[in-house]
């Protein structure tokens, strides 16, 4: 439901919930970390549960506050990350091309997301990030994820966050998609609050 009061007038801002998951060690806080900061660190703690950070940015002349949320990817957090997806207007899926169990985990990260969001929408907004395209050792071919995520109808982002290579990109494709999904959800909510209920003739059964 659209927060009551809310104008989707351009200037005033909106609020939306992203939120970052895959598999332990693919580098989600160093993406969140360069995105948001523009910086680099390498030897970044196990993230425990969520931890967030704030992005202020416009797109399509709306101004937008990003709230990410970074989650940690240990499977015996699963449960308790799987708290944390409520109420998220966007998800970002990420991988390392370096690690091949981390892709093959997409599919139950984007099962276990969907499944608890409520209402579950198969065209929730969602990008896939394949991380760490700077190291030599590359164990999952661009084609084979772009072909994942095709199938998927899921934007698909090659990226580095050491490099800074598409981090922004994948971003802020995400939030113009939750954008358009939250002004959609809006509108509908508008229509449907002053649209007037039709009388319906009764079905005639037949005995």
């Amino acid at each position: 439901l659209a927060p009551q009061g809310l104008s989707m007038d351009a200037s005033k801002k909106v609020d939306l919930k992203i939120i970052i998951i895959g598999a332990l060690g693919v580098g989600k806080t160093s993406l969140l970390h360069q995105y948001v900061h523009k910086t680099f660190c390498e030897d970044y703690r196990t993230t425990l549960g969520a931890s967030i950070l704030t992005k202020v940015l416009a797109v399509d002349s709306t101004p937008l506050k990003l709230q990410i949320w970074d989650t940690g990817g240990q499977e015996r957090f699963r449960s308790m990350v799987s708290t944390f997806y409520k109420g998220s207007d966007g998800c970002m899926l990420a991988f390392d091309v370096t690690d091949r169990e981390s892709f093959e985990a997409l599919d139950n990260w984007r099962d276990d997301f969907l499944e608890k969001v409520i209402p579950r929408e198969q065209d929730f907004p969602m990008v896939v990030l394949g991380n760490k395209i700077d190291l030599s050792d590359r164990q999952v071919p661009r084609e084979t994820a772009s072909a994942w995520c095709k199938e998927k109808d899921i934007p698909y982002f090659e990226v580095s966050a050491k490099n800074n290579i598409n981090v922004a990109e994948a971003f802020e494709t995400l939030a113009k998609q939750a954008l358009t999904t939250y002004k959609g959800i809006f509108e509908s909510y508008l229509t449907d609050s002053i649209k007037l209920t039709p009388n319906d003739k009764p079905k005639q059964s037949c005995c």
